[in-house]
Parts: C-alpha cells; structure tokens; sequence
C-alpha cells in the first residue's frame, strides 16, 4: 500500500484535490478533520488546550477563532499547539491505515497541511504538493469571510514558501486551471503510482507547475 502525502499552502485548492482523490476511489486521512473532531465538545484536545491557552475553551469545546488569535503570531505557541494536538491524531491515523489495509486498497492519501513544516513527509512514499500562482492564492483566500491580508500574511509566514514545497514534491497539481483539468492531473497520479517504476518518476500530472 503506497502512502501518498497531500499539502499545499492556503488557498490553493488542497481541499478540492482531495476530494478528487477520494471520487478516485483512494480513502483520504484528514488531519484538519480529525482536529476539529479533536476540538469539539467531548473532544481529547480541549482539556490540554485550554490547560496550555487558557480561556481559548467555550460551552465544552475549543473556540477556533480565540484559538487562532492566540497563536498566529507567535510562532512558539503554534508549535506547542502542534504539540499536543500531534500525538492525539495517532489513534485515529492508525485505525485508518488498519482499514485501509483491510480494504485492500492500494493507495491511501494524507491531506495534511502542514506536511513539510512538520517533516510529516519522511513517513510518506510520495508527496503531492497543490499550487496555484500567488495572485490566485491572495484573490481565493481574502474572499473569505474573517480573512484580511494582515492575518494572511501572518498565516503565510508559518508555511514553507509554496516554490520550495513544488522543487521538494513528487507531483503537483495545478489548480489555476480549473477543476477538469486538476482532476485530469490526479488520474495521472494515480495511474503513475501504479506503474512498477513509480519511484523513479517525478512531476507526473503536471509537467507545467504554476509560477
């Protein structure tokens, strides 16, 4: 069974991709998913977090936006988010594989966002890396509501640049073109991954990566 990593900095399609994999038949881990699960009333992560960023918890649960504020400039609180939250997602990343195994499936996605920054990628067979030009990636991600470009810029200096994650990936995607054409460059992925000389390619489904 071959594990494929799938990262991408915000506002370039990685959710979309994903899904894509998924309508291909590849189960997808969703770390962001399972966090939120994580932060939900009843979840493992709220006792610990609130411990650590107190008044961040409201009615049981994690209040995101408080949390968020707490940690987006501060980059050694980040990392101790990212600390206990990590080690919590190991039961649930388990049972996924064990699934998966059971299934019989041959390829399984990891939609993690932050891959790279968290070296999340030397436990991956390859990694897919979703990129679009960064006009596109300003114009979809300040459409969002609560979204400013100082918070933006803020989120943007925790990733890794998106040329260094395309010059680290094995594939990438390009979601600048729209939706037929990245769900023509997953395909190829997949159908590259089948091959028996997989490991020896690299940039598959997208022979064009956006600038």
């Amino acid at each position: 069974m071959i594990t494929l990593g799938l990262t991408g900095s915000i506002g370039m399609g990685k959710s979309a991709t994903a899904q894509m994999f998924a309508d291909a038949g590849c189960p997808v881990y969703d770390a962001d998913a399972e966090v939120h699960k994580l932060y939900a009333k009843g979840g493992a992560a709220v006792g610990p977090v609130e411990a650590a960023f107190p008044g961040v918890a409201e009615d049981g649960a994690i209040n995101r936006a408080k949390l968020s504020a707490r940690v987006v400039n501060d980059s050694a609180a980040f990392q101790r988010l990212n600390g206990i939250v990590w080690p919590l997602l190991g039961a649930n990343r388990r049972a996924f594989f064990q699934k998966a195994e059971e299934d019989g499936v041959d390829i399984v996605v990891l939609d993690i966002p932050l891959l790279y920054e968290t070296g999340g990628e030397r436990n991956m067979d390859a990694v897919v890396v979703v990129s679009a030009p960064a006009d596109i990636q300003r114009q979809r991600v300040l459409a969002r509501e609560d979204m400013n470009e100082a918070k933006l810029d803020a989120i943007l200096a925790r990733q890794m640049a998106d040329e260094e994650k395309r010059a680290r990936a094995h594939f990438i995607v390009d979601t600048s073109r729209g939706f037929e054409h990245a769900r023509a460059q997953v395909r190829d992925i997949i159908a590259a991954l089948r091959r028996p000389d997989w490991r020896e390619l690299t940039l598959v489904a997208a022979r064009e990566a956006p600038q």
